[in-house]
């Protein structure tokens, strides 16, 4: 543990915890064992960090958040297991971000850049990539993972072993039970596909060649009645070579074990 003039005197920390010099630990903040916190990060009133948990740089989490946790799944028996988080996160107010199980590497991984508001939850091993917004009362079950500039709307539930690729938007109160394809955007209960994120594409700065060509992929899978190795296989031969970038939406739905959502 490091003594540092930025922790309140009503913070409780495990021996056993790394924290930088300059992060700040607010008034009834609990840190378990084998906890580290990188530089810059700032806890709130009432964290806490329940144990084996890696928190990078410059993160800050708000007051009741519950980082860390053991795992809500039944077949977890005490195992060593870990939660590792990247680096300039939000983590708003009541948020709960459970470790790893055994059965899936022992461990949940959050990347860096994401905006976790009131309430989400993230459960056993679930991986989550970079620049993610996650708004009030996302449920995330266990498995789950979630790309890069994911949009999730508030309200909204994803089932377990889902896959939420990079650039797509689920709508608020949705219920996702299928993979959702790079760019594309769902709603419902069950989710449902509707078109692609052009608006995010749009805000990125990404070319109208681009988002034409993203446009034509949609079409393709979804409108034309095509199977979907046939849709595929024509955004491989006829999109692909000019619009580079339908390489991930092509990959997310060859690689998808739950199948899509439709």
């Amino acid at each position: 543990m490091s003594n540092n003039e930025f922790i309140h005197p009503t913070a409780i920390i495990d021996p056993s915890a790394e924290i930088a010099a300059d992060v700040q630990v607010g008034p009834y903040c609990i840190i378990g064992p084998k906890v580290s916190i990188g530089s810059g990060t700032k806890l709130h009133s009432h964290v806490v960090v329940g144990g084996y948990t890696r928190i990078g740089k410059n993160n800050e989490i708000f007051q009741f958040a519950s980082i860390g946790e053991v795992c809500q799944d039944l077949k977890y028996a005490g195992e060593e297991t870990w939660l590792e988080i990247g680096d300039y996160n939000t983590i708003r107010e009541h948020c709960s971000l459970h470790r790893g199980t055994v059965q899936d590497n022992s461990l949940t991984k959050v990347g860096s850049h994401n905006l976790l508001m009131v309430n989400t939850h993230i459960a056993h091993d679930c991986v989550v990539g970079n620049n993610n917004i996650f708004a009030n009362n996302v449920g995330v079950a266990g498995h789950v993972h979630v790309g890069d500039f994911v949009v999730i709307g508030g309200n909204s539930g994803i089932h377990q072993f889902c896959k939420i690729d990079s650039y797509s938007m689920v709508g608020g109160a949705s219920l996702i039970l299928k993979d959702v394809p790079a760019y594309v955007m769902v709603s419902g209960n069950p989710a449902h596909a509707s078109a692609m994120n052009v608006e995010g594409m749009r805000r990125k700065g990404w070319s109208k060649e681009v988002i034409q060509g993203l446009r034509e992929a949609f079409k393709l899978i979804y409108k034309t009645g095509l199977t979907t190795t046939e849709a595929v296989d024509k955004i491989r031969n006829e999109i692909l070579p000019t619009v580079p970038e339908v390489q991930r939406l092509i990959d997310s739905i060859e690689q998808s074990k739950r199948g899509i959502v439709r």
